[in-house]
């Protein structure tokens, strides 16, 4: 085959060279020079009897489909080959080129004539080409929304003799293509595997389209997952390589795609443009299935602002052009969205008609599926049928349930509520709407930590999985405790209060309300002074919203624990400002922690943990690049060590300060471990926050994805580093950091910080707190009465009195 990459250079004035240096160019993405090398070549041999002439047509053929100039790389080979040449490789390809132009205009049948004759003539003559064909037809089965199965065939046979002809450019599209088939069969770690091996292939040919196709198909994986944010950036890159490379058509996909995940990330305007650019490209190119997909998503975004108006005239649109290319996933999509809008008018028989035939349609992807489900539940309450509503309620929530289950990477499974959070939120509504608030608390319950529980029973020793039966005031009062449950929704927030005596819950004000005010009171606390500084007025704010409605069933003296949710995680609410009887903070009130969940709260009752006072330290590493050393870190640990007897503590510091010495040390030994250090907090891939230690060659992290993996006993672990707790919060889970693989590693009490922190002020607050605790404290009053210790200091020009030096340390607790 003369499209091989590896094929000795021929004369530069040769047809020979000209042609293979063209395809080396297409296959590493380089397309506006293959295109000048293509036209070169027949400008040069312009008759159509020549043998040269078909073999650069065939080629920019191929270029046109790269480009999805379908139609056009259509009328540029309909004319037929010279009868000396139909045997030949060039009537391999024009037939496979053809094949693949008429899967892109949606012609199915068409496609599979020119590539059942292109594997026709591939066998008798050329069978080092059937690893095309085979990718060709995969492609085929892949745009047949039934044939999916028949597409991974035919992509792993194209993998298998790629290897076996050893040609990298094919063996990566046929790694990719195993990759998109396994996030359109859902399973996505799979996924993420097929592509992490492409895109390492890809990269060592120098095929950046290949490259940059595949990051845009793990951005898929990572969309379906609920990662918005990871899924954005990788569609962007996607976008902006073919946009350099002058590929609209595949731009379009990636632009489309962006759209999308601005909607999910409430980016309305931001969604609508993009929605828009990719749909002006797509009318250009006439490719039905991207004009349907941003018709679609432009429908969701008019949906969202309340213009049902539009909406209709979006999807009515989007419903001609998916019938009229008979695109199957666009007629359900659009089905959907006809249901979801004709809900929102209220008219709820049509609404029901449109919602069940997705509902019942075996094509309809599992996210389709129980979004038309939680849907359905709302049109049968407003017909006030309870019964069926609940009915699909817990259809809804029960296809969600499946889904994440087939998740088995943890660090997928953290992301995958973020999709489908609505739906809880929508059964949370329905109930306290219909009086049922201890119900509409069980199902709030139901989407917390449930990656961390699931964790933490896989590793124990001796529970099983925790139940999801409990009962919040028999916690209350075992625990001596006032528990706050927040649920923060698009649409309605809620606070459920237990106090060992007293039950209640309040409605609170949506997201939208309270998110800005956490948002700038977070960023407006390294500049307040104390609780009367005018820049602490959000925290007033917040302290009305969050706590007053509250305020008679936790008197001062209390022990609160906080279930916070959404946004809520990254407050601390020790900083909240009580008006009364003059402004002061709230943790001058009360003791404050953190729980992940009412189920691990009960669940941590039962466990113990380890007796004893046993202390491993870690701390003062060795500087590595961006991270350098910390003054008081020797400070911190003597004051810190000094709690302990030489027996009973491992003190590894400087150059024995490193990831290795963790984890040999069992540190599930240890009833207290403790780290000095710096930290990382990613925000992207939470499970790659790390411990800065000292370096072992190029190493020098301990990242939580390794932390998680040895089991703790601990009381008590504290990462004295900065944005310990993390700095992402997921629905449902939290914020997933240094902290939260502490806890699912075991640790029954975790210290972290909220921001960064101060080397100036820690070793004393740390000091005070460990002093309170070998008082016989518990961690929680003794970390108090230590910010006490700062924020009371009889030093009047102290500036640790500041909620940035004693606030950003957050006790969580209960696993």
């Amino acid at each position: 085959m003369l499209a091989g990459a590896g094929c000795q250079k021929a004369a530069t004035s040769s047809p020979e060279h000209t042609y293979k240096d063209a395809w080396l160019k297409l296959n590493r993405g380089d397309v506006k020079e293959a295109m000048a090398e293509t036209d070169a070549g027949l400008r040069k041999f312009p008759s159509s009897d020549a043998e040269w002439h078909w073999r650069f047509r065939a080629l920019k053929g191929e270029v046109f489909v790269r480009q999805r100039l379908s139609k056009e790389a259509l009328a540029l080979l309909e004319p037929d080959l010279p009868p000396s040449l139909a045997t030949s490789d060039i009537a391999v390809w024009r037939k496979l080129t053809q094949g693949t132009a008429s899967c892109y205009l949606l012609q199915f049948a068409e496609a599979e004539r020119f590539l059942t004759a292109a594997e026709a003539l591939a066998k008798a003559n050329h069978p080092d080409m059937l690893g095309e064909v085979a990718l060709r037809q995969g492609t085929l089965a892949f745009w047949r929304d039934d044939e999916t199965a028949a597409a991974e065939a035919a992509y792993r046979k194209t993998l298998q003799i790629a290897r076996e002809q050893k040609d990298s450019f094919l063996e990566t599209a046929a790694l990719g293509s195993l990759g998109a088939v396994a996030t359109k069969q859902e399973h996505y770690d799979a996924s993420l595997d097929w592509n992490q091996s492409a895109l390492q292939l890809s990269q060592s040919t120098g095929a950046r389209i290949s490259a940059a196709r595949i990051l845009g198909n793990m951005g898929w994986s990572y969309f379906e997952m609920g990662d918005y944010r990871q899924a954005l950036s990788l569609f962007e890159q996607a976008a902006a390589s073919f946009g350099q490379a002058g590929l609209v058509g595949p731009q379009v996909d990636w632009l489309t795609n962006i759209g999308i995940a601005d909607y999910y990330l409430r980016d309305y305007a931001a969604a609508e443009k993009e929605s828009q650019k990719a749909l002006e490209l797509a009318r250009k190119l006439d490719e039905k299935v991207p004009i349907t997909e941003c018709l679609n998503n432009l429908s969701y975004v008019a949906l969202a602002t309340g213009d049902l108006d539009l909406a209709e005239k979006y999807n009515r649109e989007a419903l001609e052009v998916s019938r009229s290319a008979n695109d199957h996933p666009g007629e359900i999509s659009s089905a959907l969205i006809t249901g979801i809008t004709e809900l929102a008018r209220g008219h709820y028989w049509q609404a029901q008609r449109g919602l069940e035939t997705v509902i019942h349609d075996p094509a309809a992807d599992t996210a389709t599926r129980w979004e038309a489900e939680a849907s359905l539940a709302k049109v049968f309450a407003g017909e006030a049928l309870p019964a069926r509503a609940e009915r699909e309620y817990q259809h809804s929530i029960n296809t969600i349930e499946a889904a994440r289950r087939s998740v088995d990477r943890e660090e997928l499974r953290l992301t995958f509520l973020s999709r489908a959070i609505e739906f809880y939120e929508d059964y949370v509504d329905y109930l306290v709407a219909r009086g049922r608030p201890d119900d509409a608390l069980k199902v709030a319950e139901l989407s917390r930590a449930r990656t961390l529980a699931e964790g933490l029973a896989s590793t124990a020793q001796t529970t099983s999985a925790p139940t999801r039966t409990v009962h919040p005031q028999q916690i209350a009062q075992k625990l001596k405790a006032s528990l706050l449950f927040y649920w923060i929704g698009q649409k309605n927030s809620y606070l459920w209060v237990f106090t060992p005596s007293k039950t209640a819950y309040f409605k609170l004000p949506k997201a939208s309300d309270i998110e800005p005010l956490v948002k700038t009171y977070r960023e407006a606390l390294p500049n307040v002074d104390d609780a009367q500084d005018a820049a602490a007025s959000d925290g007033k704010k917040l302290y009305a919203i969050l706590v007053e409605p509250a305020k008679k069933l936790i008197p001062p003296g209390s022990r609160v624990i906080l279930l916070p949710g959404e946004s809520l995680y990254g407050l601390n609410f020790e900083t909240l400002i009580v008006p009364d009887p003059k402004p002061h903070f709230w943790i001058e009130d009360v003791t404050l922690s953190t729980a992940n969940s009412l189920t691990l709260l009960d669940a941590s009752i039962q466990r113990p943990a380890i007796t004893g006072k046993n202390l491993l330290l870690f701390g003062n590493a060795v500087p590595t690049p961006g991270f350098p050393a910390l003054p008081q870190a020797p400070v911190e640990i003597q004051k810190v060590g000094h709690y302990f007897s030489d027996q009973n503590r491992k003190v590894l510091e400087s150059k024995q300060a490193t990831a290795t010495a963790y984890l040999s040390s069992n540190p599930e030994q240890y009833a207290y471990l403790h780290f000095v250090t710096h930290g990382t907090a990613s925000i992207t891939r939470p499970l790659e926050s790390a411990v800065v230690l000292s370096p072992e060659g190029d190493a020098y992290k301990l990242y939580a994805r390794d932390i998680v993996t040895h089991r703790l006993n601990a009381q008590l672990v504290t990462i004295s580093a900065c944005n310990g707790a993390g700095t992402r919060a997921y629905s449902g889970e939290g914020l997933v950091g240094l902290s939260w693989a502490f806890l699912r590693a075991g640790a029954h009490n975790v210290i972290g910080a909220l921001w960064e922190v101060s080397d100036a002020s820690t070793p004393q607050l740390m000091d005070a707190f460990y002093r309170e605790l070998f008082q016989g404290k518990d961690p929680a009053t003794a970390l108090r009465d230590a910010k006490l210790s700062l924020l009371h200091t009889p030093d009047r020009d102290s500036v640790f009195k500041k909620p940035f030096y004693w606030a950003p340390f957050q006790l969580y607790a209960g696993s």
